[in-house]
């Protein structure tokens, strides 16, 4: 259901305000799985999350700002479930991250080929509210051990990060003008709520 844009910088803010305390969530899980070696439960520790994005301005987003946002999550999710990959040691997680890298992928693609078609020439706005998301996901992965903590902090960030896309993406399709670029978005929804799902799943697992 789309929301109204004067709540678009409310939604971003408060989305990736929790995004930024999931990532710590999963990160102090991490630490406490590694029980075995005091040196990288300290690591995971210390290393404290990126600061969430600044909020966007609340004017509304043009249909080259929302292009270029979602070929950098598209482009940021496939990464980094290749980095992923050979890392993780869950067999679901690994699963997970060959997911990440072809879906997301193929969504990528999509949206390359409808800027083409459309010619619409991607522009990121001034404020980029991922930017912060994907640095914090990446800086959370580099602290974590290899083994119950990779895959947990992994499983926690993309959980998280998925939750704001969704949510974004609500709003990015209310404010598009394009019909093709609102077609897109809403059939990339059901996609989206898949991996968060299947994200969520595997977190009770691990857990």
């Amino acid at each position: 259901m789309p929301l109204a844009r004067r709540r678009y910088t409310e939604l971003s803010f408060l989305v990736f305000a929790s995004l930024a305390l999931i990532a710590c969530k999963g990160k102090e899980s991490a630490s406490m799985a590694d029980t075995t070696s005091a040196a990288p439960a300290a690591a995971a520790d210390t290393t404290a999350p990126a600061a969430a994005p600044a909020s966007p301005t609340a004017t509304t987003l043009s249909d080259a700002n929302i292009v270029a946002l979602l070929d950098e999550v598209n482009m940021a999710d496939s990464m980094l479930g290749a980095a992923a990959l050979p890392k993780a040691t869950n067999s679901q997680v690994k699963q997970f991250a060959k997911l990440m890298m072809g879906e997301h992928h193929a969504l990528r693609v999509k949206g390359q080929l409808l800027a083409k078609a459309q010619n619409i020439t991607p522009e990121k706005p001034a404020q980029d509210p991922f930017t912060s998301a994907v640095q914090n996901e990446q800086s959370a992965l580099g602290s974590a051990a290899k083994g119950h903590a990779y895959d947990s902090t992994y499983i926690a960030n993309e959980a998280g990060i998925h939750q704001a896309v969704i949510a974004w993406a609500d709003s990015a399709e209310n404010q598009a003008q394009n019909q093709a670029l609102k077609d897109l978005i809403k059939a990339a929804g059901p996609v989206l709520q898949k991996h968060l799902d299947r994200a969520q799943a595997i977190q009770k697992v691990l857990h």
